[in-house]
């Protein structure tokens, strides 16, 4: 992406905003938080919590209601349908064991047992909405 700005254009980093519903953003909240993700309190309130993964990539976590006036569609209840997956890559296999034990010892759930690719190690945990959060490991030298 490219910003004109008079005669000079710059480059932008582009930056991902993904927007969760959540039935109860106090505790989405401290379940991320225990999984070591931190929030930006210049963008977060009553409704919204905005949570850093990295430097450029972020996680709307609206209450229900919020989220509703974004949409026209219906909210889907994530524990009984799935509607995406979010993907994180991790530094290592022993990093996406690590994420989701703190997951489930901060109440989430395990969708399914770790798959191990050789050159690639993911696994997953559902949050506290039924959300999938897909945790991945890829070696790149194999």
């Amino acid at each position: 992406m490219k910003i004109q700005n008079r005669d000079k254009t710059m480059a932008m980093a582009r930056k991902i905003y993904v927007n969760l519903p959540v039935s109860d953003l106090d505790k989405a909240q401290a379940f991320f938080t225990a999984l070591g993700f931190g929030f930006d309190p210049k963008f977060s309130n009553e409704n919204a919590g905005c949570m850093r993964v990295d430097e450029n990539i972020f996680v709307m976590l609206l209450v229900e209601h919020y989220f509703k006036t974004f949409i026209n569609k219906t909210v889907c209840d994530a524990r009984q349908c799935t509607e995406v997956l979010v993907c994180l890559s991790c530094e290592s296999r022993e990093e996406v064991d690590e994420m989701v034990a703190k997951a489930v010892a901060a109440g989430g759930t395990v969708p399914r047992d770790p798959q191990d690719f050789g050159f690639m190690y993911g696994h997953a945990f559902e949050d506290l909405d039924g959300h999938i959060w897909e945790l991945v490991y890829m070696d790149i030298e194999t």
